[in-house]
């Protein structure tokens, strides 16, 4: 049976990054840059094991990391790329597997179509396969006053990725008969042993992440727009007023509820409920439970922006349309908006608030009632494994 390892490298400091914490521990989309790699390497079928090279100061940080991932012992690196990898190869020995990827730990985004074809093609015959995609910018040479002084055609001309995928052996040995420190990557520690090493296609979004702004675009590119509605009525009956946003209308009438009835509080906690794929309001609030009798409706749009940033999402913006003939909505608008804001702790821009009739038909046309629709756009990390 043809089996595969992967070999994370992570022990590297990358003093670009800028911060005290190593690139490969910092958060990207609710987990560290090194998680995304880690699940997805794990998650591969046809990757049998994974193992980690790391720093020695960084065993706590990985164990946060890989928990639960139920991957192999890390084993430490060196002073050089070329000495963690050789250790991490070393680690693998024992297992002695026909293929292995060796895998950035900062290159968070890898794909699993990705890693699909560096196994094809190593399984079609190839010593070594490394995912590669093309250079479209033009290629100019600067000197030191950052004068261009030349130019470099980009014919034949690729930016290699990984994983880079290598017959274990080959890899193992090139690596152990290697002395120069310079070599950036191993297909070029592959290239100096001897052995021809193919390109498979890449993907642009498997990028490594070198400084802060890098993580900036990641974090943008992986995560998705997301929309959900909700609608809400509750029907008069006696009182003095109304709450609705958060914000108390006097009148002759006051909304029924299990609550104090808040419909433009429930409609949005349902659409933003609803982007997230949670439920309902009735699920997590249900009207038979009289713990929730008479609760402040703030309690529920609370509970969801909660929902929504353990996702690591954020609100973009909430439209809510209110439906009545009375109370008269704009009267209080500015009001309303800026209370649902502060409740979901947004800004007051990201809150729109409008109101209509129904021109004296239906329900609210009669004055029994009020009816409100929202619609949530919330913008969520797209990763999943």
């Amino acid at each position: 049976m043809t089996t595969c390892a992967a070999l994370v490298v992570a022990a590297g400091r990358g003093n670009r990054f800028g911060t005290s914490t190593p690139k490969q521990y910092a958060d990207l989309a609710g987990v560290s840059i090194i998680r995304h790699s880690l699940s997805t390497l794990s998650a591969h079928p046809q990757i049998s094991c994974v193992q980690s090279v790391i720093h020695t100061d960084d065993q706590e940080l990985f164990n946060q990391a890989s928990e639960g991932l139920g991957l192999a012992p890390p084993v430490f690196g060196g002073e050089t790329r070329q000495q963690s990898v050789r250790s991490g190869l070393e680690a693998l020995a024992d297992l002695n597997p026909n293929y292995v990827l060796v895998h950035d730990g900062a290159r968070p985004n890898v794909q699993s179509d990705t890693i699909d074809r560096v196994i094809a093609a190593l399984a079609d015959g190839a010593t070594g396969a490394i995912p590669v995609v093309p250079i479209r910018d033009s290629l100019k040479r600067i000197n030191a006053k950052s004068q261009i002084i030349g130019a470099i055609p980009r014919d034949n001309l690729v930016r290699a990725q990984t994983p880079q995928g290598f017959k274990f052996q080959s890899l193992l040995s090139a690596h152990q008969n290697c002395d120069d420190p310079m070599l950036t990557d191993d297909a070029a520690v592959m290239q100096q042993a001897g052995f021809e090493t193919t390109t498979v296609r890449g993907d642009e979004g498997n990028v490594k992440v070198t400084d802060t702004a890098d993580l900036h675009r990641l974090a943008e590119a992986i995560s998705e727009t997301r929309t959900g509605s909700g609608f809400d009525v509750h029907r008069f009956g006696p009182g003095d007023g109304v709450t609705i946003g958060g914000v108390f209308i006097p009148m002759d009438k006051a909304l029924v509820g299990h609550s104090d009835a808040d419909v433009l509080l429930h409609a949005a906690t349902d659409a933003i409920l609803g982007a997230l794929g949670n439920e309902d309001i009735g699920v997590h609030f249900p009207p038979s439970d009289p713990t929730f009798k008479d609760s402040d409706s703030k309690l529920f749009l609370t509970f969801a922006m909660e929902r929504l940033r353990e996702q690591m999402g954020s609100l973009t913006h909430l439209d809510a349309t209110l439906i009545c003939e009375r109370p008269k909505i704009s009267q209080a608008r500015d009001q309303i908006r800026t209370s649902v804001a502060a409740i979901a702790d947004v800004p007051v821009s990201r809150i729109s608030i409008k109101a209509t009739t129904t021109e004296g038909l239906g329900f609210t046309g009669r004055g029994e009632g009020i009816a409100c629709q929202a619609v949530a756009t919330i913008r969520t990390p797209s990763v999943s494994y």
